[in-house]
């Protein structure tokens, strides 16, 4: 049980911080665009369009992001087995062709760009970052890996060193 709630929380967060960074690129993104238009935007306008693209934009790229990740850490979790010393780059790549997969599906499936920051190869890549951000963290809380007290076995439980 403890094992299984571990791995709610470490995806869980792994969900929040791809959602909230993506959002935050693709707000950056989609600014940068309209600058390029009308001119300079100030920090100040930055700060309130990132709020609010944080509260309207990433709840929506939340969903989004936690099947896509849900797939992919499961898929890495079975090759894991095969490849146990790759766990921190399968997870993080994992996290990477999740979103990449996502985004593109979404665009072939839409009439349109849901999403303004991947109609640029930087800004497809940059959300596609995100996901590997996310597939870091998750293997960082999943196996409990601290640097002053240890690290971790395959199974979550912490072992120190001597």
């Amino acid at each position: 049980m403890k094992l299984a709630l571990r791995w709610l929380l470490a995806w869980l967060s792994a969900v929040v911080v791809t959602a909230v960074s993506g959002s935050i690129v693709q707000t950056q993104f989609n600014l940068a665009r309209i600058a390029e238009l009308d001119g300079p935007i100030s920090i100040g306008d930055r700060l309130q369009v990132t709020g609010f693209d944080l509260v309207s934009f990433a709840p929506t790229f939340a969903i989004i992001v936690a099947l896509a990740l849900l797939i992919a850490f499961v898929v890495a979790g079975a090759l894991v087995r095969w490849i146990s010393n790759a766990r921190m780059p399968l997870f993080m790549l994992a996290g990477f062709v999740a979103i990449a997969a996502a985004l593109a599906i979404m665009s072939a499936m839409l009439p349109v760009t849901v999403i303004g920051a991947t109609r640029s190869l930087a800004g497809f890549l940059t959300l596609s970052l995100c996901g590997a951000i996310g597939g870091w963290l998750y293997v960082r809380i999943l196996t409990g890996r601290t640097a002053r007290t240890g690290t971790s076995d395959d199974s979550g439980n912490l072992t120190h060193r001597h």
